[in-house]
């Protein structure tokens, strides 16, 4: 296949697969080292320090993720438009290390330690129903229509 079919295909005709997987960035060394893993697909909530560009050395949160753009809008980091108003700056993954992860989605976080998701027990309890008779619904005879006798 030719070099510019290929980077289309990467670049600009990408599925949202292709594109989320792009969407990593590396793991600090301590994480590193706990996970067993050098990359891992950024999401909200993730804490990150900028490598490289303008920003270089800032640490923040990302607050978007914008899969269109292969970038990260984070937290504190903004530019001034002419007229005054204030803009996210989108920084691409490529440019960040994650320093501490998001804890919020369970399966996530069973993937990176190298375990079955799906055979996690489940830590959230929901409160026992009680022994009540199932509620009845009412439904609303419609009534019926007369015809007149003329």
């Amino acid at each position: 296949m030719k070099p510019t079919k290929m980077r289309n295909q990467m670049i600009y005709q990408a599925t949202y697969n292709t594109k989320s997987k792009q969407l990593a960035a590396a793991l600090s060394k301590d994480l590193h080292k706990k996970y067993g893993k050098r990359s891992v697909r950024v999401v909200e909530g993730d804490s990150v320090t900028i490598l490289r560009g303008e920003f270089k050395g800032v640490d923040g949160k990302i607050e978007k993720v914008s899969t269109q753009k292969n970038s990260v809008a984070i937290g504190g980091i903004k530019k001034e438009a002419t007229k005054g108003e204030k803009y996210d700056v989108y920084i691409h993954t490529s440019n960040l290390v994650v320093t501490s992860l998001n804890g919020d989605d369970k399966w996530r976080i069973a993937k990176l330690e190298g375990k079955d998701p799906r055979k996690q027990p489940k830590t959230e309890t929901k409160p026992e129903a009680k022994n009540e008779a199932p509620k009845e619904t009412k439904v609303a005879d419609k009534p019926k229509k007369k015809e007149d006798e003329n």
